[in-house]
């Protein structure tokens, strides 16, 4: 094999691992100065050098509805595609690689996966596919998926294209304290979504796996538009700081309740919901501060509700809150949701209701199976039940159990 990595001959390109950890490497070490506008020309020729062409980098919109493509020097940019029904969207929501045959040329769609977080898809044209190729493009789409995580830090490249419609200020708010939507380990998978994704504001959700504990926390803040954000904003911002210093739950509601009273006054409140997971005994202790109980999810159907003695919203002065306890089963899930998902009036006048919440999920579960794809589809059915359109905030924040451990993970084959 040569230093370019054709064989010997002239025959054919070398696809190995040896040549793939080159052609890996060299993406590598250019990326680290690499200007954000200049991801898609590098990535278009790294593809070449694997007979790829016509490269497309589709990213997820905020709504969750389409993937629209990254515009970029030597990046094939079309129109968006659907999440729901195209090749992309089925390798964005399955994170499985999708190939399409076309007139003597296959075309493969690769998730871009972050951390497990997906952001998105990449698609290469290719004459022929081989296991060497599958695995250099996996491989390299997830590098992709990195340097535009990395980079969307200090650009708003990334972020201008997945706007699709316009977002107000209190949106741009609330998206930039959001974690990743999803999150996956062994042991666990989160995956949340809101609505209306270009207008929410006093809807937010946060969580952090440290070691074997998983913390969550979804809230309300009182109102609309930016008064709602920036109580949004002291609510999380206070959340983080108290469990970064590894306190108890109790400890958690009195710091964010003293938090948002001396910064908003009395009259102000937020609703809150915190809890935390042994993600390796499945243990979950929580309080409810105002939100509606979660649904306990088993053998894809809801079968129980998580009631609980509930405090007052945060900002009222409320008493020590009561922490309750529940021992979770392998597969269980727990669906989380703020008032706006529910209270949201029907055409006829009456409540969308946690009946029909129960029944939709259920339904919704019967086809689907991916946390992300379940919360997705629960969100905007919903929506489409109610309507099509949201008078307030809808948040859904779905958690799968699923113990064992990754030890796995830290061992080289």
């Amino acid at each position: 094999m040569t230093d370019d990595g054709h064989k010997p001959g002239g025959i054919g390109v070398d696809r190995s691992e040896g040549f793939g950890e080159r052609l890996l490497g060299v993406l590598l070490d250019r990326a680290h100065e690499m200007p954000p506008e200049l991801i898609a020309p590098l990535v278009a020729e790294e593809v070449a050098r694997v007979g790829g062409r016509e490269v497309s980098i589709l990213l997820q919109d905020y709504e969750q509805v389409l993937l629209v493509p990254l515009p970029g020097r030597r990046l094939r940019v079309g129109g968006p595609e659907s999440v729901e029904d195209s090749p992309a969207g089925e390798a964005f929501l399955s994170r499985r690689t999708v190939e399409v045959p076309q007139d003597g040329s296959v075309r493969m769609y690769l998730p871009l996966l972050d951390g497990s977080d997906q952001i998105g898809a990449m698609a290469v044209t290719l004459d022929r596919v081989d296991d060497d190729d599958r695995r250099l493009l996996r491989r390299l789409a997830g590098l992709v998926a990195d340097m535009i995580v990395t980079k969307d830090a200090y650009t708003d490249l990334f972020f201008q294209a997945r706007r699709s419609a316009p977002m107000s200020v209190a949106a741009e708010i609330q998206w930039s304290l959001l974690p990743p939507l999803s999150m996956t380990v062994p042991q666990v998978e989160v995956a949340g979504i809101l609505e209306p994704a270009y207008d929410v504001a006093g809807d937010s959700f946060d969580y952090a796996l440290n070691g074997d504990v998983l913390h969550v926390a979804m809230i309300d803040a009182m109102g609309h538009g930016l008064d709602a954000a920036t109580m949004a904003t002291v609510a999380i911002g206070a959340y983080r700081h108290t469990r970064r210093s590894d306190t108890d739950l109790s400890q958690v509601y009195a710091f964010m309740d003293r938090a948002i009273c001396e910064q908003f006054g009395p009259d102000h409140f937020v609703t809150a919901q915190m809890m935390v997971l042994n993600i390796a005994t499945g243990r979950l202790r929580w309080v409810n501060a105002g939100h509606p109980a979660p649904f306990l999810i088993r053998d894809r159907a809801v079968v129980d509700r998580l009631e609980s003695p509930t405090t007052l919203p945060v900002g009222f002065g409320g008493e020590e809150p009561v922490i309750s306890e529940r021992m979770l089963r392998p597969g269980d899930r727990l669906l989380c949701f703020t008032d706006g998902l529910i209270e949201e009036h029907q055409a006829g006048g009456e409540q969308f209701g946690e009946e029909q919440l129960v029944e939709w999920t259920n339904r919704i579960l019967r086809e689907r199976t991916e946390v992300r794809a379940v919360a997705r589809a629960l969100s905007h059915t919903l929506k489409q039940e109610r309507g099509g359109t949201t008078s307030d905030d809808a948040t859904i924040f779905l958690v799968e159990w699923r113990g064992g451990d990754a030890d796995h993970l830290a061992a080289l084959d």
